[in-house]
């Protein structure tokens, strides 16, 4: 019975991109940002080989001479999409490479969109314009409290968020004005997601996001890996936010969670149910609740954390069970010019009990990862994608 569990640490990048400066990220490597904070503590992904991944040791100023040998196979991937956003980043892990941004809205959405969407949920709109989400409501939360308008923002990614008081807006009634706004921004308004962003609190200096953000993703254009492995009878089982990024297609299962916390426990709980398929897995508070604040130590920590969870997961790993573990995108913790996503490569890592340890050094997409997952089911891969399997068995790609 094969299993694949396939982890993305959502937004841990390690290293600019050659093309990063072009989305104005300079200089940016979110590892080496948090690389000898105090917090800072991965034995257990040192031993799988993330230092030994091709230009991570330099970035850091290690000898690689001196690390030890991984016990996974590496790679260093760049991305082709054009953009460093979350839907972005995931649909190439799964084969779609976006050879155009999607769109974003630097100076807010425009009138004919905001005043339908009032018009649709009969409430006014607060602030439509780039706005970090704990400033957002702590600048319009009070205003909001005494109108019921609803705060609609932005960033620099491809999204169309909507924060409101859990008191003041039911949660099912700030989710179906997210629907609504999903069916309103197609075609060339077509944003990459509509987020909820519920939040508590009786004023400003108490106003808190809650863990009731849902995310809904525009449908992805083309099949991916999930659709490929559904198709064969296999289980395509989502954790986390997997679902809302791909609006649900090609999965068998979907499993919401709420914390990183919350993520790992049930990747430790699917690794003792019987299944054959994949389990694709993220973890968002790298990002949500530490990338985009720039916490360099509760980054650092978070990541930790996740390496103390490791041999736990190694240990219950089957004989034909592989764990993969890479990122989306970047969010430099360190890199003060801005709040958002940065531009870069990301890691990654594999591992199996029965599996030879190979340096793959940079790929060209991220979509190797998903021909890497077919080809370990014996599928071929219906993307562009090279798989990352010398050691598997299967079809050979140059049948």
């Amino acid at each position: 019975m094969k299993r694949v569990f396939l982890i993305v640490l959502d937004s841990f990048g390690i290293g600019a991109m050659k093309d990063s400066a072009q989305y104005g990220d300079v200089g940016v490597n979110t590892l080496r940002s948090m690389f000898g904070a105090e917090e800072w503590n991965i034995p257990n992904l040192e031993k799988l080989g993330l230092y030994a991944i091709e230009g991570v040791a330099e970035a850091l100023g290690l000898d690689k001479k001196q690390l030890s040998l991984p016990i996974a196979s590496t790679a260093r991937l760049q991305e082709r999409s054009r953009g460093k956003d979350t839907t972005v980043g995931h649909w190439e892990i799964a084969g779609i490479c976006s050879e155009h941004p999607l769109p974003t809205y630097p100076d807010g959405f425009p009138e004919e969109i905001i005043g339908e969407f009032s018009r649709l949920t009969g409430r006014g709109v607060l602030c439509n314009k780039p706005y970090s989400g704990t400033e957002v409501i702590r600048d319009y939360g009070e205003e909001h409290l005494k109108t019921g308008d609803l705060i609609v923002y932005t960033s620099a990614d491809s999204v169309f968020q909507i924060a409101a008081h859990e008191e003041k807006v039911p949660l099912e009634e700030l989710y179906r004005y997210c629907r609504m706004a999903r069916e309103l921004l197609q075609g060339e308004f077509g944003v990459g997601r509509v987020i909820a962003r519920p939040f508590i609190g009786d004023c400003a200096a108490n106003f808190k996001r809650t863990g009731n953000r849902h995310d809904y993703s525009i449908m992805p254009p083309a099949d991916t890996m999930l659709d490929q492995l559904k198709g064969t009878g296999k289980a395509v089982i989502g954790v986390g936010k997997i679902s809302d990024i791909f609006a649900g297609k090609g999965l068998t299962e979907s499993i919401p969670t709420k914390s990183n916390a919350e993520g790992i426990e049930v990747t430790l709980q699917l690794l003792e149910r019987d299944f054959e398929g994949l389990a694709f897995v993220n973890l968002v508070e790298f990002d949500s609740v530490y990338g985009h604040r720039r916490d360099i130590p509760g980054y650092a920590k978070a990541i930790s954390d996740f390496d103390k969870a490791l041999p736990k997961m190694m240990e219950k790993l089957g004989a034909e069970d592989i764990l993969m573990i890479t990122a989306d995108h970047g969010c430099d913790p360190g890199y003060l010019a801005s709040t958002d996503h940065t531009r870069e490569y990301v890691p990654f890592l594999m591992y199996g009990k029965a599996l030879q340890a190979t340096d793959y050094g940079t790929r060209k997409t991220f979509a190797d990862i998903g021909s890497t997952v077919l080809q370990y089911f014996g599928i071929r891969p219906a993307f562009e994608g090279r798989a990352m399997t010398m050691n598997f068995g299967g079809f050979r790609e140059d049948e």
